[in-house]
């Protein structure tokens, strides 16, 4: 099952895609049903409503106010080792708010403060259940399903202190969508995809989701041990190398560049870049 959250005749509606076109549920959030426990594929194959094609400036992000938003750094080897930091052996964690989602073919935005904009294609992943002590074992039970996150990061502002808070959070930054893919249609655990990001059509970024050093299941499991999950919370598993830090010398996004993050099997986000007014 595949969830779309857009704008409809004035109405933000939640639908799912099937063969004719996007069938719209109802006006009830992804968010809000996560919370009540509902099965999202018996929902979205018993739902009855309007069938449309959304406009495709029409999206909005596919949870718009998580309980938690949780990215995690460092997650591949090769990143690490273009990045200023030694290989941690704990997953290296830091908080996403949701002032800074925004959603499949809006504009990320160039902050007026700095010139250092960078890409970071990642998989997201949506719990629908969560605790404490969860263990790697039960971890993937837990998951209703993926879509696709660009961790877009303003550096100078990453790097001005130890911690990346700042930099990670910059209003209209994380971009996530443009569909939840329940976890029953992809490899358990999001196994063995391609994730590409492409920047005004080069590819840029392009990695396996096997090559994460903590797996869905493991970071789940590793951060119920400190943190209660719950459903409707969001783990971004972090980036592949290449990213404009990285290289030499350093590419930062400029105005009305296209970004565009894929991963086979669920999708592809793609986000303008526009300056701040």
């Amino acid at each position: 099952m595949r969830y779309v959250y857009f704008t409809h005749q004035q109405k933000s509606v939640l639908g799912v895609q099937t063969a004719e076109g996007t069938k719209i549920l109802g006006e009830e959030s992804l968010d809000s049903l996560l919370s009540r426990g509902v099965d999202l594929v018996r929902y979205g194959a018993e739902g009855h409503g309007e069938t449309v094609n959304p406009d495709e400036n029409s999206y909005l992000p596919v949870l718009t106010r998580p309980g938690k938003i949780i990215c995690v750094g460092l997650n591949y080897a090769d990143h690490t080792s273009e990045s200023p930091y030694a290989q941690p052996t704990y997953p290296t964690v830091f908080p996403r708010f949701n002032s800074s989602l925004l959603a499949h073919n809006q504009p990320i935005i160039l902050p007026k403060l700095s010139d250092s904009l960078d890409y970071e294609g990642e998989l997201a992943v949506i719990l629908k259940s969560g605790g404490r002590y969860i263990t790697a074992e039960e971890a993937l039970d837990c998951v209703a399903g993926y879509a696709l996150f660009n961790d877009a990061s303003v550096r100078e502002y990453q790097f001005i202190t130890p911690q990346w808070t700042v930099g990670k959070n910059f209003d209209a930054t994380g971009a996530f969508g443009p569909e939840l893919v329940t976890a029953d249609e992809l490899p358990r655990g999001a196994k063995g995809l391609r994730l590409e990001t492409r920047v005004n059509g080069n590819v840029v970024q392009s990695a396996s989701t096997d090559d994460m050093l903590f797996d869905v299941a493991t970071l789940i499991s590793t951060l119920s041990e400190a943190i209660t999950l719950e459903a409707g919370d969001v783990i971004v598993t972090g980036t592949p190398a290449g990213v404009g830090f990285g290289m030499n010398p350093k590419s930062y996004l400029k105005e009305g560049d296209i970004v565009e993050v894929s991963v086979e099997q669920i999708g592809t986000l793609r986000n303008p870049v526009a300056l701040e007014k």
